[in-house]
């Protein structure tokens, strides 16, 4: 449908700045989409193709030897074409001026309407992420997944030091990357610190000996485990339906972990799990533009929030999906 070509809706950095919190909340709470598939920012374009790079070609050997008068051996490599096209994703929320009135002494209802609308935006990118990563699709076969024997919640008999090395050894098999990362929910990353083949790893590094599951912290599980990035998702979406008694989960299941590669950086050669990539040539910020306009038929002003992106998925070899992870 036709649009102004100046949009009528009014930026609100004041309402963003009011965000402070609530990111620090967001953050402790464990949105960790980004995380897991990298930020790619500055498009050119709301969609266009990027070249890919096999993982049978990043390891490809052959002669270097030269002899006196002869050329130097040239390599060819090929690459394959991918695509990305981001989504616009959006949330809004009505703010009636006689609400606004009636509960100033308790609240801010504008800064409260736009905090739900940009947790709705938000918890969504979150689910996104977690349903390419988590998916026993895209991970099936002896390759690419394993059932662990005991749940890592039976802290006597758990294994997991010994089931994360073995799909670290399975990620190299498959791609020649070493494995960086180990995600997890807060559940699973609760029950880790319990299992007798943790602590017993964390003491016998002379890390010191924890006495209480508390002292162990997601830089001992670093140590533990050998992977420099412990990523451990703490974000609940509210399951049930609208009208209904909330029913808090994890967006992040606890029956799964993944072991993978994860990117350091935003350039496109480095070979990954997988991407996020935002287009904000129409205003978008990754974390939720946000917009009011007025609304007259509500007496009101209407708080939006909206972010462009896409989420790719890059190199399935990258990972190993680990399941069965808890009772």
């Amino acid at each position: 449908m036709p649009s102004p070509s100046t949009s009528t809706a009014t930026l609100r950095p004041d309402i963003a700045g009011s965000f402070t919190e609530f990111d620090l909340e967001a953050n402790m709470g464990g949105f960790i989409a980004t995380r897991v598939f990298s930020l790619i920012e500055g498009l050119a374009a709301q969609s266009g193709s990027f070249g890919k790079i096999p993982i049978e070609q990043l390891l490809q050997q052959r002669d270097t030897k030269r002899a006196p008068g002869s050329g130097y051996s040239r390599g060819e490599w090929k690459f394959e074409t991918a695509t990305y096209a981001t989504e616009e994703h959006g949330a809004e929320e009505p703010v009636d001026d006689r609400e606004v009135k009636m509960y100033a002494d308790y609240f801010d209802v504008e800064v409260i309407c736009a905090l739900r609308a940009r947790s709705a935006v938000m918890i969504n990118a979150e689910q996104r992420v977690a349903d390419a990563v988590f998916n026993t699709t895209t991970w099936s076969g002896g390759a690419l997944t394993t059932a662990v024997t005991n749940e890592w919640d039976d802290a006597p008999n758990a294994t997991p030091i010994t089931d994360v090395e073995a799909a670290v050894q399975k990620v190299y098999d498959g791609s020649g990357l070493w494995a960086n990362a180990l995600v997890i929910n807060r559940k699973v990353f609760r029950n880790l610190r319990n299992c007798d083949q943790v602590i017993e790893r964390i003491n016998s590094s002379g890390a010191g000996s924890p006495s209480k599951p508390s002292d162990v912290t997601e830089a001992m599980l670093a140590a533990v485990f050998d992977l420099p990035n412990i990523i451990v998702a703490g974000g609940s979406k509210n399951t049930a339906k609208e009208g209904q008694a909330a029913t808090p989960g994890q967006i992040w299941s606890g029956e799964y972990a993944m072991v993978c590669v994860v990117a350091n950086s935003n350039d496109m050669r480095q070979p990954c799990i997988g991407r996020t990539f935002h287009w904000s040539a129409d205003g978008s910020s990754i974390t939720g533009t946000v917009e009011t306009y007025r609304d007259e038929t509500i007496r009101g002003d209407v708080v939006r929030i909206r972010h462009d992106v896409d989420e790719l998925l890059l190199y399935a070899q990258a990972g190993h999906l680990l399941s069965n992870i808890t009772t």
